[in-house]
C-alpha cells in the first residue's frame, strides 16, 4: 500500500508552529507600535504643590510701592531637597528673566539671579522644603503690578521636569473641577 503525500502527519504540526510564530511577531509589533505612539494630545495637568498664598505690590507700611513681593508654601506631603529645585516666573504668560537656580538660601546667595533682590524663609533653609513651609521672593520693584497674572514654576534640576506650577490671583476652581474639565474635554473629541 503506498501513501499518498497529503496522508503526512508533518503538515498540522508545522502549520501550527508557523500560526504560533506569525501570532508572536503580530503582537510583538502592536506593542512596539503603542510603546512609541505618542500621547494623542494629552498631557497630564501639573500639580499645584508650591502654592503662592500671598502677592504683595506694598511696602511693609502698607502704601503702594510696587514691592513685587510673593510667599509660595509646599502644600505637598513631601519634602523636597532645595538644592536641586529652580524655579521660573511668568507675568502675564511672558517669561520673566529673573529665574531662581536654586531654592537652597545658601546657593542663591553665591548665584545671585538677575531681578531677584533676595530670598528666604524656612523652605530655602538647610537641604529640604518641608511640607507647609514657605518661602519669600522680594523680586526688583515693579517687576509685578496690580492685576498682573502671575505664574510661578518648580523644576527638579535633575531631569528638568516641571513639579509643580500655580497661577496668581487664584480662582475658585479647584483642581477636581479642573481635572474634570480636562477629562470632558477629551471626552468629547
Amino acid at each position: 500500500m503506498t501513501r499518498d503525500s497529503s496522508d503526512s502527519g508533518q503538515s498540522n504540526p508545522i502549520g501550527v508552529i508557523l500560526l504560533v510564530v506569525v501570532t508572536i511577531a503580530l503582537a510583538a509589533l502592536v506593542l512596539a507600535l503603542i510603546i512609541q505612539m505618542p500621547k494623542l494630545g494629552f498631557d497630564p495637568p501639573v500639580p499645584t504643590i508650591f502654592e503662592i498664598t500671598k502677592l504683595r505690590h506694598t511696602g511693609e507700611n502698607g502704601v503702594l510701592n510696587y514691592d513685587s513681593y510673593m510667599v509660595v508654601k509646599n502644600r505637598g506631603t513631601t519634602a523636597y531637597d532645595n538644592t536641586k529645585l529652580y524655579a521660573k516666573t511668568y507675568r502675564n504668560g511672558e517669561l520673566l528673566p529673573c529665574v531662581i537656580p536654586y531654592i537652597n538660601f545658601n546657593k542663591y546667595i553665591r548665584d545671585k539671579p538677575y531681578g531677584i533682590q533676595t530670598i528666604g524663609g524656612f523652605g530655602t533653609d538647610d537641604y529640604a522644603w518641608s511640607p507647609d513651609a514657605s518661602i519669600f521672593i522680594d523680586y526688583s520693584d515693579r517687576t509685578f503690578y496690580p492685576g498682573d497674572n502671575v505664574r510661578f514654576e518648580v523644576y527638579d534640576r535633575d531631569t528638568n521636569q516641571i513639579l509643580s506650577t500655580d497661577t496668581w490671583p487664584h480662582t475658585e476652581e479647584t483642581n477636581q473641577e479642573r481635572m474634570m474639565k480636562l477629562f470632558l474635554s477629551h471626552q468629547g473629541a
